[in-house]
């Protein structure tokens, strides 16, 4: 049974940070591609980061690049998303995810991520 435990978000002022972590188990972590997702009230679920499997290729939507970092830990099954010079716009449900399938090609689309943690709320003051 695959599960993703998400911690690390909170309240932070504008142009603060804040690094938020995803524990995964149950599967074998370092052949999927990892991604993070956010949803703000009112709007859809939408893309933020994702990191490949073989831990080389990044990609980022632009309302968060040059801000955000992903990384991952294989050794610990977990991943990361630093979020630096936060801004109020960024305030969000913020979620993991894992490919459904093992050694992906790539993708941005939330129906290609099987697997989801239970959220952490960011929430950013002006």
């Amino acid at each position: 049974q695959v599960q993703l435990v998400e911690s690390g978000g909170g309240l932070v002022q504008a142009g603060g940070s804040l690094r938020l972590s995803c524990a995964a188990s149950g599967l074998v972590f370092s052949t999927y591609q990892v991604g993070w997702f956010r949803q703000a009230p009112g709007k859809e679920r939408e893309f933020v980061a994702r990191l490949s499997w073989t831990d080389r290729s990044t990609y980022y939507s632009d309302s968060v690049k040059g801000r955000f970092t992903i990384s991952r830990d294989n050794a610990k099954s977990t991943m990361y998303l630093q979020m630096n010079s936060l801004k109020p716009e960024d305030t969000a449900v913020y979620y993991c995810a894992v490919e459904s399938a093992p050694y992906g090609s790539g993708s941005q689309r939330s129906s290609d991520f099987g697997y989801w943690g239970q959220g952490t709320q960011v929430t950013v003051s002006s």
